[in-house]
């Protein structure tokens, strides 16, 4: 039918593009399944991250002759009965310093501007005054100005917070029991998702599954000890210290340590600003303690846990994040990276796969097939 490969790549190019361009015509007829997606999305993400950190718990079960049933059962029991005690031990202190770090707000809007008029008067900084391409007064402004109408943007967002909880509240009574099914089910899933493929093709498929399934694990578990790690170091340096709000800064350097390479500036932010209202000595006390933190975390925690499964390069990383970030926002920096090696995963296997299928049509023997 075709007499080139050119005329071949060139029909199936303009074929995708007009299935694209079809596709965008009858975009009413997608909404529909875009709502499905997006409704379900959150819901089994969280279910699918859960279900990698209490499956090795369920199999622990399992293997003492508790049925899978009483088993998931068990861990939701004890799973609750950790988070309410942890709430009743860190909700008290953490709810006082998010009202306390709402209350003094203001104190911080006007050491803000003190701090930035001292500076614009120093000698350090007379040279940036006279240039015309940058002014100190548009630059105190902005600052003044975000923290001033910080409050006033909170109360014009509260249809947005409440539809915030509403999902919230949706997820969290939809994830229990989309996780006991996949606690309970799981294991069925490679061999129901083989199916589709052709008889000599299953075996590699299920390789392929279960390589995903260890990628996705290592990486959910390892982040999740990485980050209890970070948190509770960081808590007890900022309380050596005598840091200001130290648990709220702490928790939030935890959670942003998710993100690779760029979280621990984020969630280090914070707590340099916080320190220097106090005193540029407690400034550098709180750089001392991140670097000591992920000194720590970067040459034996990381290594020890995630180990080099995930066999990526910073700069692949950084690319990740960029390009993620700009898609998608923060939940894109956090997806980006586990993704990607899912993704990588997946290609390498299909790789290997065609290149096994190759040499063996080539007639090679299995002892000279290399993958």
């Amino acid at each position: 039918m075709f007499k080139s490969k050119l005329q071949f790549w060139t029909f199936e190019i303009l074929l995708i593009v007009l299935i694209i361009f079809v596709s965008t015509q009858i975009s009413f007829i997608f909404k529909p399944i875009g709502t499905f997606v997006s409704t379900l999305f959150f819901p089994v993400l969280i279910s699918g991250f859960l279900y990698f950190l209490f499956i090795p718990i369920v199999r622990l079960l399992e293997k003492i002759k508790i049925p899978k049933a009483l088993a998931i059962i068990i861990l939701y029991a004890i799973f609750v009965g950790l988070v309410t005690l942890l709430g009743a031990l860190v909700g008290p202190a953490l709810s006082k310093q998010v009202t306390d770090l709402a209350d003094n707000m203001p104190q911080y809007v006007d050491q803000i501007r003190t701090l930035i008029n001292d500076l614009s008067n120093s000698k350090g900084f007379k040279w940036i005054v006279t240039q015309d391409y940058v002014s100190i007064e548009k630059v105190e402004n902005s600052l003044v100005d975000f923290f001033s109408n910080f409050t006033k943007n909170i109360t014009s967002s509260l249809a947005t917070i409440f539809g915030v909880i509403t999902n919230i509240t949706l997820t969290i009574v939809t994830v229990p029991f989309i996780l006991f099914y996949m606690l309970k089910d799981g294991h069925k899933f490679p061999k129901a998702l083989i199916r589709f493929l052709p008889q000599s093709y299953r075996k590699q498929g299920l390789t392929i599954i279960d390589d995903t399934g260890e990628t996705l694990a290592t990486y959910i578990q390892g982040q999740i000890i990485v980050c209890i790690f970070v948190g509770v170091c960081t808590y007890i340096g900022y309380l050596i210290i005598g840091l200001p709000y130290g648990l709220v800064l702490a928790i939030l350097g935890a959670i942003t340590n998710i993100i690779p390479y760029v979280g621990p500036f984020i969630g280090a932010a914070p707590a340099v600003v916080i320190g220097l209202f106090g005193s540029p000595t407690l400034a550098i006390l709180v750089i001392v303690v991140i670097v000591v933190v992920q000194q720590l975390d970067g040459n034996f925690i990381s290594p020890l846990v995630i180990g080099k499964r995930l066999d990526l390069h910073p700069l692949t990383i950084i690319i990740i994040l960029l390009v993620a970030g700009n898609l998608a926002g923060i939940l894109g920096m956090i997806l980006g990276v586990p993704v990607y090696a899912v993704s990588k995963t997946i290609v390498l296997n299909i790789a290997k796969f065609v290149k096994l299928r190759s040499q063996y049509k080539k007639g090679l023997r299995n002892e000279d097939i290399e993958l």
